[in-house]
């Protein structure tokens, strides 16, 4: 995800502004499409047929150990989600507000 700071400074460089840096198109963030790439496209204006998606980095793990992996990691956060919720719980009925 792109800051607002990174989305102003590459405007003002897509602008040619002084001082702002040289513009370049970045797949998944920005793209200077050209009014001849516009009108191929029928002029329609949709971001991502011009800007494209972002480069993934290569996944080398097996799909197998992934899916165990991330299974694993749900589990921990359900269980610490299920953990908050009864602090929160236990604090509100401290508060009087136990519904």
């Amino acid at each position: 995800m792109y800051t607002r700071l990174a989305m102003f400074e590459t405007y003002h460089a897509w602008r040619g502004e002084q001082d702002a840096g040289k513009y370049e198109d970045i797949p998944g963030f920005c793209k200077s499409a050209s009014l001849e790439e516009i009108r191929h496209h029928g002029y329609v204006l949709t971001p991502g047929r011009y800007v494209g998606a972002e480069v993934q980095e290569e996944d080398d793990e097996p799909f197998a150990e992934k899916m165990q992996r991330l299974v694993a990691k749900l589990r921990e956060q359900q269980t610490e989600a299920a953990r908050l919720d009864e602090a929160i719980w236990k604090s509100l009925k401290e508060l009087g507000y136990d519904g």
